[in-house]
């Protein structure tokens, strides 16, 4: 049985909690089940896919663009539905009375999707060669959760399916994308999609995948000595030409001018 109220957690959030493990991590590749406790630590989660999450015994589901936050020593279960991929971060942190509010077990980032995601990534990119940085982008992505507006008891339809779009489009950003495939994931036709991100986002929706693509590139290209031909690929552009054609409009630089950093 899915639960349908999703129970608050609370830990301290007065200071960068401890990092004790992050990454990018893909499941139900063997197996489509996962079991696992985490005696001492936080277990936070961003997903890019839909699976079951069962926590002591009471399941939830989860979706692209979804957010886990499980206490310390939870019986946590995982039923997949086929190759999953989530980035993650665990971590130690105070409990009591929180800084900022209370969080939930399971939360939607909504329109701060994007943000969260960049934060993720970059407390990933960071880890090696500066900690402190992956502990202050894993505060941020805390916080940001924490001061989400309480929600309103009816979304816009327009928001609801704008929101909807980029969850998809986040979990799937090194894939190739068309508006009509993003469009069928958010219920809408690909002409309505359009409107919708035209009137709030203030962009086409290719618009809006290439230049979060150009946001993950910058953040290879800066944190990483993958190469530029790699890194394209990896942000799900076909060939060099094509991101540095994007690349260019993004930012007005090439790829390899943003690796170099700015001018002295």
């Amino acid at each position: 049985m899915v639960k349908t109220v999703v129970p608050a957690v609370e830990l301290d959030l007065s200071e960068p909690p401890e990092v004790w493990a992050q990454g990018r991590s893909t499941h139900g590749v063997r197996s489509l089940e996962d079991r696992f406790q985490l005696p001492r630590l936080w277990s936070l989660h961003l997903y890019g896919y839909h699976a079951d999450l069962e926590v002591d015994g009471v399941t939830h589901q989860v979706a692209p663009g979804t957010v886990s936050l499980v206490p310390p020593a939870a019986a946590i279960r995982y039923r997949y539905r086929g190759p999953s991929t989530h980035l993650y971060a665990h971590l130690k942190a105070g409990s009591g009375t929180p800084a900022r509010g209370r969080l939930q077990l399971i939360m939607s980032p909504g329109a701060e999707l994007p943000v969260i995601t960049d934060l993720m990534e970059s407390a990933v990119a960071a880890a090696a060669f500066r900690p402190e940085r992956t502990r202050a982008d894993i505060w941020g992505v805390l916080l940001r959760l924490a001061d989400r507006p309480a929600p309103r008891p009816a979304t816009t339809p327009a928001r609801d399916h704008v929101v909807t779009a980029m969850a998809y489009i986040e979990s799937r950003l090194t894939e190739t994308l068309t508006v009509p495939q993003v469009a069928a994931a958010a219920g809408i036709s690909a002409n309505h999609l359009t409107r919708l991100f035209s009137a709030e986002v203030d962009q086409s929706v290719v618009g809006y995948i290439r230049r979060r693509r150009i946001d993950h590139a910058r953040r290879l290209l800066a944190s990483s000595t993958m190469s530029i031909t790699a890194i394209a690929s990896a942000v799900g552009f076909p060939d060099l030409q094509a991101f540095n054609k994007a690349c260019r409009a993004v930012t007005g630089q090439s790829p390899r001018r943003l690796r170099q950093g700015p001018a002295d």
